[in-house]
């Protein structure tokens, strides 16, 4: 490990932007942690020149012992963290008056307690030594309403201002906590929870995006960067969505 190098842990590097997020930094110049990457991606980003810590059966943050475990690998590895993304919760459609205790328990659990122990996990190493920059993504629902999604709408708009409290609260520390909120995004669980597999439904779902298009995995990564690299610090309790015009 290279002292010039950061260090940045992706809590799921399997799924969604989890992988396009640890090319993203590794070609910025961070050595990573990541959770549940394959080994054709550790191969990869260690070709840069990243140093790779894979951590095995923590990208699943609904688990308590998760978060923790994956900053006991950044900790023990590395000796500090300057940057933190996760990503969770599971998309849940239906209607409000169909709904029952049980979906929103469920929902609930991936979109509010998952960033919650995420966030109790890394925060306070940064508080520690007064620096860092975290990231959650949440998802643009959790600022307009959402017809067919009200629960999932709900449990968002809560992860989202979580996100924006803790910032509030260790903002003196020098450290920054952001969200990020998608929506519309081309991905396999976004495709398959809206009907998007089939073309003429993705013509149909892509027609309520002012652009008139899905977002990608790879653009929105960049996108991210500028909350995680360390290229501009002076931004903390914001709340963006990422959405094609739609929120």
């Amino acid at each position: 490990m290279s002292e010039t190098r950061r260090i940045a842990l992706v809590a799921d590097a399997a799924h969604y932007v989890g992988p396009a997020l640890a090319r993203m930094l590794a070609r910025r110049g961070h050595d990573l942690v990541l959770g549940d990457p394959s080994d054709e991606l550790v191969a990869e980003l260690e070709a840069t020149g990243a140093a790779v810590e894979a951590v095995s059966g923590a990208s699943n943050l609904v688990r308590p012992a998760s978060a923790p475990a994956l900053v006991d690998a950044v900790l023990g590895r590395f000796g500090r963290i300057d940057a933190a993304v996760a990503a969770s919760g599971q998309i849940v459609t239906g209607r409000f008056l169909r709904s029952s205790f049980d979906d929103l328990e469920k929902v609930v659990a991936g979109c509010l307690h998952a960033p919650y122990h995420f966030l109790r996990a890394v925060v306070p190493p940064m508080v520690e030594r007064g620096s860092g920059q975290v990231l959650v993504i949440t998802s643009a629902s959790a600022v307009r309403p959402t017809p067919g999604a009200p629960l999932y709408s709900a449990a968002r708009a809560g992860a989202t201002m979580l996100a924006r409290n803790v910032a509030d609260e260790v903002a003196r520390a020098n450290v920054q906590v952001n969200a990020v909120g998608t929506n519309f995004m081309d991905f396999p669980e976004f495709l398959a929870a809206t009907g998007a597999t089939d073309p003429e439904v993705r013509a149909a779902v892509e027609a309520q995006v002012p652009l008139r298009r899905l977002g990608s995995m790879e653009e929105f990564a960049s996108f991210c960067s500028v909350f995680l690299d360390g290229s501009s610090t002076f931004t903390t309790g914001q709340f963006v969505a990422y959405a094609g015009g739609w929120a």
